[in-house]
């Protein structure tokens, strides 16, 4: 568990564009050996949305939120090491965020958190073209594809991806989510039998676990 006073600290530091001493209680973390979800949950998706709340409160620039949102995806890869689980993995998925959509590091958690529950993850990064996600879905034949999605105004792109990805693999299941939907899923995107929408990493393990 991460204590409150530490999470202030680390916070705090993350605002201030403080890199050195975010790694520091990162790996000091790691070396306390602490469970990865908890550092996923508690620490970096938790971070993530106070600093989105203070960008859209006006509170700190669009730079400075950017410049978080950049040593978070840095810090991601201190985790690595101790991430990939060993042997076959069974299923694999495809993470993307959808077109026009240029904020990866939810998805890149997503695609991260696949493979701590022993999934083989692709993740293609920002603002992957339609054309080529499905060029390489036809690729790999994933068992699982997910698309994420932080600002509700690309809803209409996200809904192109998911009928185009419908067309040609009518039983892919797809999973999507993202702070695009942190006020719930709306009626235009009404989840079915082949798509469901991820409200939080407890709710994708589950998915995951158990489908």
């Amino acid at each position: 568990m991460i204590t409150d006073k530490l999470y202030r600290e680390y916070l705090d530091l993350l605002l201030k564009g403080d890199r050195s001493q975010c790694t520091r209680i990162v790996k000091t973390l790691l070396e306390q050996e602490i469970d990865i979800k908890d550092l996923y949950l508690e620490l970096f998706q938790t971070s993530l949305y106070d600093v989105g709340a203070l960008w859209e409160s006006n509170k700190i620039s669009v730079a400075r939120e950017h410049l978080a949102t950049a040593i978070t995806e840095g810090l991601l890869n201190l985790v690595y090491p101790d991430l990939f689980s060993e042997g076959d993995k069974a299923k694999t998925a495809v993470i993307s965020c959808t077109a026009n959509e240029y904020h990866q590091v939810g998805g890149k958690i997503v695609a991260d958190f696949c493979e701590l529950n022993g999934w083989n993850a692709h993740f293609l990064g920002a603002n992957t073209p339609f054309d080529q996600l499905l060029s390489f879905i036809d690729e790999i034949r994933p068992d699982l594809v997910g698309l994420s999605m932080s600002i509700h105004s690309h809803l209409p792109r996200l809904k192109e991806g998911i009928d185009a990805i419908r067309s040609e693999y009518p039983r892919l299941d797809l999973i999507v989510g993202g702070q695009g939907f942190r006020n719930g899923i709306s009626g235009e995107l009404a989840p079915d039998g082949n798509i469901a929408y991820v409200r939080d990493l407890d709710e994708l393990e589950r998915i995951l676990r158990y489908g």
